[in-house]
């Protein structure tokens, strides 16, 4: 994360401006994101906002190291009132907007997306909320529906937007009921929780990762069945297993992204099945951004 570069630039509102992101920020930034929270979601720790800052970004099955860039709205009395990450990758001249939040302040967030897009002017190509599963600060996506003020912005700086999934949310029982146990479980550490492995002739052919928190929200970040092996009930029952292995952590709640942006119809429509069966129920539909501007000739073209 860099920090030093940056100068102060004026915002919307009088007598606040945009700086750079500094640890004494850290309570204020917190209530910045959770107040975007969703249902399930996990509550943004101080251990949570110092990993964002020099963390892993989840994409295409790959783990990334990033350092964001961070920099906060402040207000006249030097309080944050809006926070955005992004980064860029000189070798593909790529940026990425990773989060803003600014309790869905419309000024306030066009000040940060500009600020984001003026520093990564050397890129013809920017993403925003695109990664994978639910990550460190956010869903895996921007929540349509709940955060319609970043949408919006989004849209007015020339981005253009992309179903990527659905977030889905379900209680769970303090006592669980116990479910057939057809999977080794694991400790895993990214995400930090557990994998669950269904194996036939020792060979892995439905898995899951799972994890809890300590405010007792938890998520389903990954669970599949190879193609060979489905409408066997491998799924239900490992989701069973999985959702029992939760509630035994102590988690009162669960949420988990369908990506069923990309798969056949067929197979969104099983899974969205089987996550009804257990209880999930549809919260929003998230999305990711791009933004693309023309490269600029090369000298003598």
């Amino acid at each position: 994360m860099r920090t030093d570069t940056m100068a102060f630039s004026t915002s919307p509102d009088s007598g606040s401006a945009i700086r750079p992101y500094r640890p004494d920020d850290g309570p204020w930034v917190r209530e910045l994101i959770d107040a975007d929270r969703l249902p399930g979601q996990p509550h943004c720790t101080a251990q949570k906002l110092a990993a964002a800052q020099h963390g892993a970004l989840s994409s295409a099955g790959w783990v990334i190291p990033v350092w964001p860039q961070i920099s906060v709205l402040a207000d006249a009395e030097d309080r944050p009132c809006g926070i955005i990450g992004y980064l860029s990758w000189t070798d593909v001249d790529t940026g990425l907007i990773c989060w803003v939040h600014a309790r869905e302040d419309g000024p306030a967030l066009g000040a940060l997306l500009g600020q984001a897009l003026a520093a990564l002017a050397h890129c013809p190509r920017i993403d925003a909320f695109a990664g994978a599963s639910p990550g460190l600060l956010g869903p895996g996506g921007l929540p349509r529906t709940h955060r319609g003020a970043t949408h919006d912005t989004l849209v007015q700086y020339g981005f253009t937007g992309l179903r990527s999934g659905r977030y889905l949310h379900r209680g769970l029982p303090a006592e669980a009921p116990p479910a057939k146990l057809v999977a080794d479980v694991f400790p895993c550490d990214v995400p930090p929780g557990h994998r669950l492995i269904i194996r036939e002739a020792a060979e892995p052919i439905a898995e899951a990762v799972v994890s809890a928190e300590a405010d007792r929200t938890a998520t389903v970040h990954w669970i599949e069945t190879l193609p060979t092996h489905r409408r066997r009930g491998l799924g239900r029952k490992l989701l069973a297993q999985a959702l029992a292995l939760l509630a035994e952590q102590g988690a009162t709640e669960v949420a988990l992204v369908l990506d069923d942006a990309q798969q056949p119809a067929s197979e969104s429509q099983a899974a969205t099945r089987l996550f009804h069966s257990f209880g999930f129920t549809h919260v929003d539909q998230l999305w990711t951004y791009q933004h693309r501007r023309p490269r600029a000739p090369r000298p003598g073209t």
